[in-house]
């Protein structure tokens, strides 16, 4: 069945809706897509059953609600059981403003993905483009397309799992392969490979296909041959490191404004932020939008206005050299520039947990949900966190898992997730919160987590429970390791920033630091690494705009000299 194409069905009892919409789902997406069209939901609900029989793939179900029928909404949460992964969207009736609040609130309430409007004339463009958006989204989690990169492995391996994270969140076209079953070892087989290391990486794009055996991430990128390294003479305008929400907006504003500029990144564009499934309350994106979607975007942006990237390459100190500030990293090479914005935003807390932490990558997951979640699909999962990244995570893996468990520590959800999530999460079936919960320890089988001992981190009883997975998204441990003593820290790890008001001289001689600077000059902070910071996407990109707004002045104040700006190519 897997060569079959996906389903977009459509079910209404309104025949001019049913009329109108078939002819645009068919004209449109019938050369890719089978398109269904049921008159009546009980024959819809039919056929949806059927097609889970069938082990059949539903890309699309699409129901309505206006004046001539009243039970979309209905049907389209009922859908949910039967295809959780299938996008459901609402199409309404232009002018039925009394539908929108029942409409909006179905959404809210994770019942639909998205609303369109039915087309009012041919060729309309609105409206497929929020369907192309939907269809993009499912293929994204889907896995399928082109196979650029195949990746043969272990299926619960810690670096096979760190690999497809990566490749995924750099929309890298990917094709795992298990190498414990006949079509793993065939492969391995016609690549001439005999009991390799593992994972083993074919980049099918080349010619001829390059083959790379347990590749460390510098052997990956420099096969890719996209990044290289500088010139060891080359001076950059901005060197800014993290390409998160922050240090990409960062990077889009500095070079549209004809500074040059590199980004350095150790795994993928997007941050914590490229792991959310569907990111609702994002300005400016009223259906949502994937971290990755949003972050490969911006990415794309940044290169356009002629940003470079160095990519799998951790950054691993930074140094002055007179007015120029360098950052050395994990090759060996050392790049120059006239100033640093430091955007490595935070990684995951650890659970502290020492069965479990064996068990990473195997089963055992900090964010990836996006990558894991079909791994998961038809088991027990459980989620630890109280955030919206937690909740984002926990109805993804909905759409896959037989069941899952949201452990939260506190005794409410209120102080630190969206409400839009707790409805989602409060209305979706398969989902439940546990209060005042942890995980207390855990145990494996055959190498792989096979369940945990979940209870009251305060103290009372506990409980084992079976689990296939595990995703951890808690707390906030800033990606600071690698800056030197000069650069002030709060007791946390998080980079100061901003004037400092024990530096009176400083002031009084108008010397004092800018806003986003940090205590060593021409090193600025933005986005989550900074103390202080507010922890969503919108404040990140208001951070990484806004520091080149300051990067003027300083860069202003501070010219090359001479022979710095030859090599740079740049204006003193």
């Amino acid at each position: 069945m897997e060569d079959l194409d996906p389903v977009l069905l459509l079910a209404t009892t309104d025949p001019t809706s049913r009329e109108v919409l078939a002819a645009e789902l068919r004209r449109r997406y019938g050369g890719d897509y089978e398109v269904v069209v049921c008159a009546d939901y009980a024959h819809a609900r039919a056929v949806l059953e059927g097609l889970r029989r069938w082990h059949r793939q539903v890309a699309l179900v699409i129901g309505c609600y206006g004046p001539g029928d009243r039970d979309g909404l209905d049907f389209l949460r009922r859908a949910y059981a039967l295809h959780p992964s299938a996008k459901r969207v609402v199409a309404a009736v232009w002018g039925d403003f009394e539908s929108t609040s029942t409409v909006f609130a179905a959404i809210a309430h994770g019942h639909a993905e998205l609303l369109v409007l039915r087309p009012e004339r041919r060729r309309d463009e609105e409206f497929h483009g929020a369907l192309v958006d939907a269809l993009d989204d499912w293929h994204l989690a889907q896995g399928i397309g082109f196979e650029a990169v195949r990746l043969i492995g272990e299926q619960r391996d810690e670096r096979t799992h760190s690999l497809r994270d990566s490749f995924g969140r750099n929309h890298i076209p990917l094709a795992f392969h298990d190498a414990g079953t006949d079509a793993g070892q065939r492969m391995l087989a016609d690549l001439g490979l005999e009991d390799p290391d593992l994972p083993v990486v074919v980049l099918a794009f080349t010619s001829p296909p390059t083959t790379l055996v347990a590749p460390t991430d510098l052997e990956i990128a420099d096969a890719f041959g996209l990044t290289r390294p500088p010139p060891a003479d080359h001076v950059y305008d901005v060197v800014v490191v993290g390409a998160g929400p922050s240090g990409l907006a960062a990077a889009v504003y500095a070079s549209s404004e004809g500074l040059s500029t590199l980004v350095v990144e150790q795994q993928a564009v997007g941050g914590q932020a490229g792991t959310s499934s569907l990111i609702r309350n994002y300005p400016g994106f009223s259906r949502g939008v994937s971290g990755a979607h949003l972050a490969y975007r911006s990415f794309q942006q940044a290169w356009a206005f002629g940003t470079e990237y160095s990519f799998m390459r951790q950054v691993q100190g930074l140094g002055a050299e007179g007015m120029l500030r360098t950052v050395s990293m994990s090759d060996g090479s050392v790049v120059r520039g006239r100033s640093v914005v430091i955007a490595t935003g935070v990684d995951y807390r650890r659970l502290d947990v020492p069965e479990l932490e064996g068990l990473v990558g195997r089963g055992v997951y900090y964010g990836a949900a996006v990558s894991e979640a079909p791994s998961m699909t038809g088991q027990e999962v459980y989620v630890v966190g109280g955030g919206n990244s937690a909740g984002q995570a926990a109805l993804h893996l909905a759409r896959y898992a037989r069941h899952v468990t949201l452990l939260v520590r506190g005794p409410t959800l209120a102080a630190s997730m969206s409400d839009y999530l707790i409805a989602q999460l409060e209305a979706t079936r398969n989902v439940a919160i546990r209060y005042r919960s942890a995980v207390l320890g855990g145990r494996e089988a055959d190498g792989c987590l096979a369940g945990l001992t979940v209870g009251d981190p305060r103290g009372g009883g506990t409980e084992e429970v079976p689990a296939a997975g595990l995703f951890v998204l808690i707390g906030s441990v800033p990606r600071t390791s690698w800056l030197p003593d000069e650069v002030a820290r709060d007791d946390a790890g998080f980079v100061r920033t901003g004037p400092d008001p024990a530096d009176a001289a400083g002031m009084a001689q108008g010397q004092a630091r800018l806003p986003l600077e940090t205590s060593l000059p021409g090193v600025f902070a933005v986005g989550d690494v900074r103390s202080g910071s507010i922890k969503r996407v919108a404040t990140a990109v208001g951070d990484g705009a806004t520091v080149i707004a300051l990067l003027h002045g300083y860069l202003a104040a501070h010219p090359l000299e001479r022979s710095a700006a030859a090599s740079s190519g740049a204006h003193p």
